[in-house]
């Protein structure tokens, strides 16, 4: 899913569909009842920044941005009805130890080195548990949303994930699934998860193989699970109004399981998203989280489904209806941020699982995907940010997007794709918690870029016991599996370094992310790091060191 950008306002569109903008929501929007919250007293919090302190803003989508300092430009963004297609966390954390929590959207507006925060709903709290952006966020993850000790399934950080989206877009059927499983293990990458994107189903809503793309589902996946994979299948929360499911629900009234238009409480509510007009199924309610939750169980139980990439569940989206009060009448309203968390904690159920839009789901075992990027220099840069606020949230098990970016068309002219770009993205996935393929590096890389590439993939194969023992830990105390400098060394002026994680406590990956850069600086922590070059450096310094594009640079500490 690819998204448009109005300020930090943000609207969803995917592959050919036009970007739906923000005014078209709004008309859409008046048609069906616009989102608003019932009248209350506000709570608001106004705060100086402290001289250099750097703050991160719990909006994935925006980690570029981000540690935000008294000279950044204007940051403004209102989360009621807005998850800015990613994760979200009402939470902000500072270098210098505090935070920000509300258990509501708020309206954040950050100038000037002043940030002022306003919500209508709840309480805003603000403290200083330490000196430190460990402090603060060590704080956040016990005491506002504690790990629950549980983490998603250990393939998801041992294998490279591979997705059908990009070589088969919306023509995903058996035939071409099967001979791109077949091509992954043909071509020396070790098989892991397999995700089937949109398009193996009916219809949105009747989640059954469409048995003119996949006569025979079971055969298929039981001949994916003999060459090693693990299948996950996509799966919304929208009900097409012209298929069967609809129908069904349309007719027995006895059960309610979407969210009701705001002018005809008889009536679902139709809502505009990225491919059309849908019922949404009320996920806060019994009924329609049996819905969906039935569904889902009988794929695993009649076909051997191992998971589910969990796509929609916008805040965006939901704030369409104002009906969003769930099938009992006269309740209070969720509002559209309770119906994301909602959405998510269908994943709780299913170990192997992915979701790319989640609110206030900090400490749960769940697989959060940075939001789709374009094939560009300019998005590859957020990774290494995006990931690094992830960890601070509370989402440290994280996953980079797909390499070299998610928008299929970039992929269509061979002769357009800029594989130094695919190549150093494979380089950035290959030691963060997860790496997922899409496009086919076969297909549009040279051998040596491909050599590369399959390289890279094995070393993330040859780390994946360490990052689940991270994961595993991370899943007990909240500690992101990938972490900022300032993180593990504060007090050593590295709170604007974005361009560099550590995996853990001991291995330093510092990725290029310039195109046509052979070289790069590196900012060396305290301590002797053993480099994979077999050169040692030493810390704290600065030192510029090579970076062929065949060379991931990373280092182990080794004092």
């Amino acid at each position: 899913m690819r998204y448009s950008q109005d300020s930090v306002a943000l609207v969803p569109a995917r592959g050919p569909v036009a970007a739906v903008r923000l005014a078209g929501l709004l008309a859409i929007a008046c048609l069906l009842g616009s989102h608003s919250v019932p009248a209350q007293s506000s709570h608001a919090l106004d705060l100086t920044m402290e001289p250099g302190e750097r703050w991160w803003a719990g909006i994935t989508s925006e980690s570029h941005r981000m540690p935000l300092g008294g000279s950044s430009p204007p940051f403004q963004v209102d989360l009621d009805g807005n998850t800015a297609g990613n994760q979200v966390q009402p939470l902000l954390v500072s270098s210098t130890g505090r935070y920000i929590w509300s258990e509501e959207p708020f309206q954040l507006d950050i100038r000037d080195g002043a940030i002022h925060i306003v919500s209508s709903r709840s309480a805003i709290q603000t403290g200083r548990p330490g000196p430190s952006l460990r402090d603060a966020a060590s704080y956040a993850s016990r005491a506002l949303f504690p790990p629950s000790g549980k983490m998603p399934d250990p393939l998801l950080f041992t294998r490279p994930q591979f997705n059908t989206w990009i070589e088969l877009t919306y023509n995903q059927n058996q035939h071409d699934v099967m001979a791109y499983a077949r091509a992954i293990v043909a071509n020396g990458f070790e098989p892991g998860v397999l995700m089937i994107d949109e398009g193996w189903f009916k219809a949105y809503g009747d989640w059954d193989f469409d048995r003119s793309r996949f006569p025979q589902p079971k055969q298929m996946l039981d001949e994916l699970h003999a060459l090693g994979f693990k299948v996950m299948l996509w799966v919304c929360p929208y009900i097409r109004p012209d298929g069967q499911a609809f129908a069904a629900l349309f007719h027995d009234r006895s059960r309610v399981v979407w969210l009701r238009s705001a002018k005809d409480k008889s009536l679902p509510a139709i809502m505009q998203w990225w491919n059309g007009f849908s019922a949404v199924v009320d996920l806060t309610s019994d009924v329609g989280r049996d819905f969906l939750t039935a569904q889902l169980r009988r794929l695993v139980t009649e076909y051997g489904v191992d998971g589910f990439k969990l796509d929609g569940g916008d805040a965006e989206l939901f704030a369409q209806s104002a009906m969003l009060t769930g099938a009992v009448p006269h309740t209070p309203s969720i509002g559209p941020n309770g119906q994301t968390e909602a959405f998510a904690r269908i994943g709780l159920e299913f170990p192997l699982n992915e979701f790319r839009a989640v609110w206030k789901m900090g400490g749960q075992p769940l697989a959060e995907r940075l939001r789709d990027k374009e094939h560009t220099w300019e998005d590859l840069r957020k990774l290494v940010p995006g990931i690094l606020n992830q960890g601070l949230m509370g989402y440290p098990f994280a996953c980079p997007d797909m390499i070299g970016g998610g928008e299929y068309l970039s992929f269509e002219n061979l002769a357009a794709v800029d594989q130094e770009l695919v190549v150093r993205a494979a380089e950035i996935h290959a030691l963060m918690p997860m790496m997922q393929f899409s496009v086919a590096p076969w297909r549009v890389l040279s051998a040596d870029n491909l050599a590369i590439t399959r390289r890279m993939a094995a070393l993330h194969t040859q780390y994946g016991p360490a990052i689940v023992a991270l994961a595993a830990e991370s899943a007990k105390t909240g500690v992101p599996i990938a972490r900022t400098l300032d993180y593990s060394y504060p007090g050593h002026g590295y709170e604007a370094t974005i361009d560099e994680f550590l995996l853990g406590p001991d291995i330093l990956v510092a990725p290029v992310v310039e195109k046509g850069a052979r070289t790069r600086r590196l900012t060396v922590p305290p301590g002797r790091w053993k480099g994979d070059d077999g050169t040692t450096v030493a810390g704290p310094s600065e030192i510029w060191i090579d970076a062929p594009l065949a060379r991931l640079p990373w280092y182990r500490r080794v004092e």
